[in-house]
């Protein structure tokens, strides 16, 4: 990859879609040095990467937590996105140029607590909340941008436990439930 002080500060897009360059180009990502980044981009800081392809998903991984630098996890979210997400083939070279990427910065997670699935659909933010659903190994999570194709809270829930392959309407003592905000990335 270019070196981040050859110019203008890279936008967090910009990198992404250069790590799925360097994909295609050599098979990995690649390994970026945080410190030659602007120091927001350098601290830890949870992300998604989203791809979209003539306006369908084409792919969507990151993490939850501020385990690595901002640039690295954007990085190495965009090549998970383009070649490793299970619900895709791997991306084609020919369709790099068609892609929409998105890059979502999470706030830190916070547990909801909820004594029946009717006290969580009240507390639940339609179009603000990420939501993270968690039961033993069982895990998945929606970012925002899913309630506009899921608007109602009910639906939104049972299609998140279903991806994390619980039953809808599932109900336990040891559900868990954590959600987050974003902010989009330029």
């Amino acid at each position: 990859m270019p070196s981040p002080d050859a110019g203008p500060r890279p936008s967090l897009r910009a990198v992404a879609r250069e790590a799925i360059a360097y994909g295609l180009r050599e098979g990995r990502p690649p390994e970026l040095d945080p410190a030659g980044y602007p120091a927001a981009l350098a601290e830890p800081r949870a992300s998604f990467v989203t791809l979209h392809r003539g306006g369908e998903l084409r792919g969507c991984t990151g993490s939850l937590e501020p385990a690595e630098p901002l640039v690295v996890g954007v990085a190495r979210n965009a090549y998970r996105a383009a070649f490793s997400d299970p619900r895709f083939p791997p991306l084609a070279g020919w369709e790099i140029d068609a892609l929409e990427i998105s890059v979502s910065l999470l706030s830190a997670l916070e547990r909801i607590h909820a004594a029946s699935e009717r006290d969580l659909l009240r507390i639940l933010r339609p179009g603000v909340d990420g939501l993270v659903v968690r039961e033993g190994a069982r895990s998945a999570t929606f970012l925002p941008t899913v309630w506009e194709s899921l608007p109602e809270p009910r639906e939104f829930l049972h299609a998140l436990e279903r991806k994390a392959g619980l039953e809808a309407g599932h109900w336990s003592p040891t559900l868990r439930f954590l959600r987050y905000s974003t902010e989009s990335a330029e």
